[in-house]
């Protein structure tokens, strides 16, 4: 079972969820924000989700401007 659900953003900019077990915690940031309209939840992007819909949410621009910017972190 995963201790926590992380967002990992891989070198091509995809972004999936990575589920570390135990000891294998890479390091992470958290990042926070309110929530609004068209925000994308774990059901949008998990397994076979259909990303075509997820893309276009006002939402996924902060997820991939929190991915940058962790990358740029080296995170």
């Amino acid at each position: 079972m995963a201790l926590i659900r992380l967002l990992q953003r891989k070198l091509d900019g995809e972004i999936l969820f990575r589920e570390p077990t135990s000891g294998d915690v890479p390091a992470y940031a958290i990042l926070s924000h309110t929530w609004g309209k068209e925000e994308v939840i774990f059901q949008d992007i998990e397994g076979n989700a259909d990303m075509s819909k997820t893309v276009n949410k006002a939402g996924w621009r902060k997820i991939q401007f929190c991915a940058k910017q962790a990358a740029a972190n080296r995170l």
